[in-house]
């Protein structure tokens, strides 16, 4: 494993002008060492769960609570028809005493709450806590847990995370190496993308042997209150809670606001209609998809009026309306 580039000193204009167009993972050390919560951080558990309960407003989460047997990984069963928990509904105040009253049970319960939005649970939390590389207009996340742990998995959305409480340690991986991480289901999931079968922290090489091509492309680091990461889109990241208690906040921003039809909508709608396809049908719509989607040959638009109204060129907005409805009867 290799060690991610570490950046100080980072600024807004840093960030998106020399960090971001690498599509590399960078190490921020120190970006959030002054909000609130991490000062909190700083004193105990306790005054984590002091500081933030006043700022709950009441709204419900989703929680994932798991027996003390799965060891804080939270997956599948044996035959992998079923996960290996299962999901509550909290309200955040009541999911971190939950928590904090459980941190010194050597042998607890593994919960995590994942993905608070807290623009909706917390709202007075983000002007509290300035995030100075991105815009305003990108909302916080929170996610809560004790010694949990996430397999590898891709986001679609480029990913800063902000540890505010405990330790974490991530383990990342490039897109090319989907092949050596040997998926799960691609329905039954954890949390909506496929997730590695590989256990990150005690790796079975005999089942999975391809996992030290992975491992010798990867990345790790553990990450401490204050510091932060960022995570390109489509980059694999497993992540390990080392602490009794630990918060991140993330934002997740990138792609196209307006556009509704979503990358990974499109990659299960090929899955469906293309991959079983017999092996020169395949090949045929690969190179199609070479042309019109990853353009690796010329542009394909570059023979066409520029006014045209179309996909290739550029399409009016009831032009994008109509192919909506057209794709949702299909869909049907």
């Amino acid at each position: 494993m290799k060690d991610i580039p570490v950046w100080e000193n980072v600024d807004y204009e840093c960030f998106h002008n020399e960090i971001v167009p690498l599509n590399q993972p960078a190490v921020i050390r120190s970006l959030v060492s002054e909000w609130p919560l991490v000062n909190a951080a700083k004193k105990s558990a306790n005054s984590v769960v002091d500081y933030l309960k006043p700022l709950d407003k009441g709204g419900i989460t989703s929680a994932l609570v798991g027996t003390p047997e799965i060891n804080g990984r939270f997956f599948y069963n044996d035959e992998l028809t079923e996960l290996n928990f299962k999901r509550a509904q909290v309200t955040m105040s009541i999911g971190l005493d939950r928590l904090l009253a459980i941190t010194k049970n050597p042998n607890p319960h593994s919960i995590a709450l994942q993905a608070v939005q807290l623009e909706d649970v917390m709202p007075d939390f983000q002007p509290l806590h300035n995030q100075p590389l991105l815009d305003e207009s990108v909302k916080p996340n929170m996610w809560v847990d004790n010694r949990a742990i996430v397999a590898p998995h891709y986001g679609i959305n480029d990913n800063l995370v902000c540890i505010a409480a405990g330790s974490r340690k991530f383990t990342l991986f490039p897109p090319e190496q989907i092949n050596n991480l040997y998926l799960g289901p691609t329905l039954k999931t954890p949390a909506g993308v496929p997730i590695s079968l590989v256990d990150i922290r005690n790796p079975d090489l005999k089942r999975f042997p391809k996992y030290t091509q992975a491992l010798n492309a990867g990345f790790e680091v553990t990450l401490e209150a204050g510091d932060a990461i960022f995570i390109p889109a489509l980059w694999w990241q497993g992540i390990e809670s080392l602490e009794t208690f630990n918060i991140f906040v993330n934002y997740w921003w990138g792609g196209d606001p307006e556009n509704k039809f979503s990358p990974g909508d499109s990659l299960l709608h090929c899955m469906m209609s293309i991959a079983n396809l017999d092996p020169v049908k395949r090949e045929s719509w690969r190179h199609i998809f070479d042309y019109y989607v990853f353009k690796t040959m010329d542009e394909p638009s570059a023979h066409l009026p520029k006014n045209l109204e179309d996909i290739l060129t550029g399409l009016s907005p009831e032009q994008r309306s109509a192919i909506g409805v057209f794709l949702a009867e299909q869909l049907k």
